[in-house]
This record gives C-alpha cells, structure tokens and sequence, in this order.
C-alpha cells in the first residue's frame, strides 16, 4: 500500500515536512545538500527503523532538535497510520502502528516494503556475500511467511554451535544437539531460498534484457554448503577444523548469488554504467515478484538516478517504473536530469527542496 500522508519532524537539515505524495512517481529536486536525500533516509527509517547513512540514529537527528519524529499514513479502508520517533536523551527508539506500540521491526517491514537504489547499491555486484544474502532474503520474508522464524530459529542454534566451538575444551557430545538443530533449520532456509529463486531468476532476466542487452549475464544461488553433500554430515565432520578457526565455515549464513558474464565475475567484467542497471534490474524485478505473489507492493527509495547513467538508460529505467504498480520517490538536481516523458495516465507530482524546505511543483 502507498502512502497518502507524509509528516516529517526533526529530521536532519529538513524544516517540517508535509506532504501528500502520488501514489505513484514522486520527483524530489534540489541542489547537493538541500535535503533530498533527507527526505528518503526519513522514509527508510520509517519502514526499516534504521537508516542507510548512519548506523546511529540519533545522528539523524538536527542539530538544534531534541527528537526526530517520523510519521507516514498507509492508504487503506481504514488508513494505517505508522511512526518512528528517536530522542536525542535517549537510546531507544519508539515504533508505533495503526495506534498500537510495535515491538518487532519485521512488523515495519512487512507493513511498508521497500527497496533503496543508490550509491551502496552496487555492494549487490561489488561487496560480500553479506550484502547480496540481505537482499535475496529480503524477498524470501516478503513472500514465504514462516521465514523470518525459521531465520531466528537458524541463527540462535548458530549462535550457540559457535559460542561452543570456542571453548578451549569441548565435549563432542554438547556439540551433537546443536548440529542437528542448525542442520534442520539450515535445510528449510534453503529449501525456501531455492524456491524463491526459481521464481525470480526469470523475472530479473526480463527485467535486464528491457535495460539493458548483457547475453552471458547470469544469476545463481549459492546455499553456503556443498550442494552434492547433506549439511548434517558437513557440521558432523568440520567439528575440529571448525573449532579450530572458532565458528561455523558452512551453513546458511554462507549463502550468496553469484554474478557472472561468461566465465567471469560480473564485477570485473561490467563498467559502473551497467552495474547499476543490473543492481536496479535486481530491485525492480523483487518488486514485480512480490506484486505477483503477493498483491502488494514495493516502495522504491532512488537517490540520484542519473548517475553513472546515460539519457537512454535513465529514461529506459523510468519507463520500467512506469509499468510498476508502486509508489516511487526519486531524486535528481534538476528537473532536466528527470525529464521523462511520463504517460498522461501516470500520476506525477513533483517537489522542490531549497535550504531544508520542501515545496510542491
């Protein structure tokens, strides 16, 4: 569901924003440190509790602002409201929907999926497996309901198998339970993991081929253990060697998606052009799967799209987003640099942001 309503309190250089946005395509312009990028880390924190240009929240808060306090509307029958508030004299932060207290950020996530295309994106080609195994199990949470308990089950009993394999003496038979617990759960992760590619790995190939032309590109799931081996054999026999490194060498917290044109990794292959249109490829293509999964939809958070792109791509890309059925905010410096030409049946509204103040056209 897209927002309706907008109203942001405390957050960074911004003045106090109001706004109702398109339900659709939403262009944010301004010149380099007026606040556009604000605005998205404002709606971030909003669906995820967290933002993508601190680790701290409490360094989002404005300088002269005891608090920050997000506030978004759900639209709906009824309307959902959500909010996030962090205080400066405080190290918790405060979560709230539909009127209720929310305990679990997944509760967040699941209400307000989004997705962020911007310069930290190219981690899915460039980074580690830790970032690309975000992302796919991003997807698997929106659409297989029962993962994000199986994660925690998976990631406790790796956490106990680990705080064991680092004790100086050990007793084969503590470790034995622990195994078959990981081992349990790490087989459901990737049974989902493997469904969920095989429904996406189409789609993403679609999505790319209408950006952009790269034949020998492919995507394939890497399940963190020996695909011919079972992982309870694995986690029996790597007993001493992991012991002897101090945690679990495989598992699911090993997976990764492996890009590669032809033979060779994507990352030495593609120029910074292309990676970004495989990484939005990646993006937009979750988006699509989760709409036909599920019925819901992404919203899409995209600081600067036209860099690192040509006109050609920036509009072949718009266009994409065209065919979404989601709420979308992009940013540029100008309006020339998001000068597409949107369809007459697109809902567009556009936003100005000066000096921390955010005004409509």
């Amino acid at each position: 569901m897209p927002l309706d309503r907008i109203n942001f309190q405390g957050l960074r250089n911004l003045g106090e924003v109001s706004l109702r946005p398109s339900r659709h395509i939403n262009l944010i312009f301004g010149d380099n440190g007026s606040g556009k990028t604000s605005l998205l880390e404002g709606l971030h924190i909003l669906g995820l509790a967290r933002s993508f240009r601190t680790r701290h929240l409490k360094n989002a808060i404005g300088h002269d602002k005891q608090a920050m306090t997000l506030f978004g509307r759900l639209e709906g029958d009824p309307p959902i409201p959500i909010g996030v508030e962090r205080r400066r004299d405080s190290d918790s932060i405060s979560m709230r929907m539909a009127g209720d207290r929310v305990e679990r950020i997944a509760q967040l996530a699941e209400a307000l999926p989004l997705q962020l295309i911007n310069s930290d994106t190219f981690r899915l080609v460039e980074g580690s497996p830790a970032a690309r195994r975000e992302f796919l199990d991003w997807g698997v949470f929106h659409v297989k309901h029962d993962f994000f308990d199986v994660w925690q089950r998976a990631r406790r009993a790796l956490k106990h198998r680990n705080a064991l394999l680092r004790h100086d003496r050990i007793d084969p038979s503590t470790l034995k339970p622990w195994n078959a617990e990981l081992a349990r759960w790490a087989d459901r992760i990737d049974a989902m993991r493997s469904d969920y590619m095989t429904q996406f790995v189409p789609i993403f190939e679609t999505t790319l081929t209408e950006l952009l032309g790269i034949p020998d590109l492919s995507l394939r799931y890497y399940r963190g253990w020996d695909r011919n081996r079972e992982i309870s054999d694995i986690l029996a026999a790597s007993a001493n060697t992991d012991r002897q490194m101090g945690f679990t060498q495989q598992g699911p917290q090993r997976a990764d998606l492996r890009l590669r044109v032809g033979k060779h990794p994507a990352v030495e292959v593609l120029s910074r052009g292309q990676q970004k249109l495989v990484v939005s490829a990646l993006k937009l293509a979750q988006g699509l799967l989760l709409e036909q999964t599920s019925n819901r939809t992404c919203l899409y958070l995209i600081d600067d799209l036209a860099a690192e792109l040509d006109d050609k791509h920036c509009r072949g890309f718009c266009h994409l987003l065209e065919q979404l059925n989601c709420q979308t905010f992009l940013t540029g410096i100008n309006q020339r640099a998001l000068n597409h030409d949107w369809q007459a049946e697109t809902q567009v509204e556009r936003f100005h942001v000066k000096h921390g103040q955010l005004s409509a056209g």
